[in-house]
C-alpha cells in the first residue's frame, strides 16, 4: 500500500509564522486587496523584501496575484485561509511592543473591522446580539429565522438569491471580543450593503472602519440598536477601491 499522505501543515506554519509575512496577512485579512508597496509598509520591510514575501506567499497558495490595469494587487486565496488567520488570533498572546497598549488604531480595530468579508469587533458582535434578541436568528446554531429574512429583506438583502456554496449564516468568534459575531453568506451581503450605503467607512491603511452618522441611524431604525456617538466617522465621498475579489 503506498504511504497516506496527510498536509504539509509544518509548511503552512512556517509561511504564517514569519512575522513581516504575518503582518501583511493579516492586512489582507480585512477582506480588500493590496498593493505590494501598500503591503510593506504595513510589515514595516522594504519593497524588494516584501515581494520576495509576496512570490513565497502566493507560491504557497495562500494569497492571489491579481492585475488591474497597470496595477497589481494582492488578496487572501479564500475564505479557508482567512478562518484559519482569525482561529490563530484567538488563541494567539498579543504581541509585546515598545509603546503605549492602547493607540487610536488599536481601539478602532477592536471596535469595528471587516473579518474578510464580513463585520467583526465589539460593532459585529453588537449587531449579532441584537438579531439574537429580536429573534432574527437562533440561539448557538444563527440559522437565519423567518423574521430573519424579512429583516434582510427590509435591507434589499433576498436571502434565497444568495450562494450556497457557503452556509447562509453561521457563528464565528471574535478573537477581540471572545464572543460570536455573524459570519456567512447573509453577514457578507450584509456588510457589502454596509459598506455601499456608506453605513461604515473603510480606515486607510488598516483593516478597521468606522461608523457613520447615516450607519448610526440606519442600525437604530432598521435594528433598533443604539450605538455610541464617539464611535462615529465623518462620511467620505472616496468609492472603495477593489472591493472583495471572491
Amino acid at each position: 500500500m503506498g504511504k497516506l499522505e496527510e498536509p504539509d501543515i509544518a509548511r503552512v506554519a512556517r509561511m504564517i509564522g514569519e512575522p513581516a509575512r504575518a503582518a501583511m496577512l493579516s492586512a489582507l485579512l480585512g477582506g480588500v486587496a493590496l498593493t505590494a508597496g501598500e503591503l510593506a509598509r504595513v510589515a514595516g520591510i522594504a519593497a524588494p523584501t516584501a515581494s520576495e514575501h509576496l512570490a513565497q506567499l502566493v507560491k504557497s497558495r495562500l494569497i492571489l496575484r491579481r492585475r488591474s490595469g497597470r496595477h497589481v494587487y494582492y488578496a487572501l486565496a479564500g475564505r479557508d485561509v482567512a478562518a484559519a488567520l482569525e482561529a490563530l488570533a484567538r488563541v494567539s498572546a498579543p504581541v509585546s511592543q515598545p509603546r503605549a497598549p492602547k493607540q487610536p488604531a488599536d481601539a478602532a480595530l477592536r471596535f469595528a473591522r471587516t473579518c474578510y468579508d464580513h463585520l467583526a469587533g465589539r460593532l459585529g458582535v453588537l449587531v449579532t446580539q441584537t438579531m439574537l434578541d429580536r429573534g432574527l436568528i437562533e440561539e448557538e446554531t444563527f440559522a437565519l429565522t423567518k423574521e430573519g429574512s424579512a429583516w434582510f429583506a427590509s435591507l434589499d438583502i433576498d436571502v434565497a438569491a444568495l450562494p450556497r456554496r457557503r452556509r447562509v449564516t453561521r457563528p464565528c468568534l471574535d478573537w477581540s471580543e471572545r464572543r460570536d459575531h455573524l459570519a456567512g453568506a447573509a453577514a457578507s451581503a450584509l456588510t457589502a450593503m454596509m459598506l455601499e450605503r456608506r453605513w461604515i467607512a473603510r480606515i486607510d491603511g488598516t483593516r478597521a472602519v468606522r461608523l457613520t452618522q447615516r450607519g448610526r441611524e440606519g442600525l437604530r431604525r432598521s435594528l433598533g440598536l443604539e450605538v455610541e456617538v464617539e464611535y462615529l466617522t465623518p462620511e467620505s465621498p472616496r468609492p472603495l477601491r477593489l472591493a472583495h475579489l471572491l
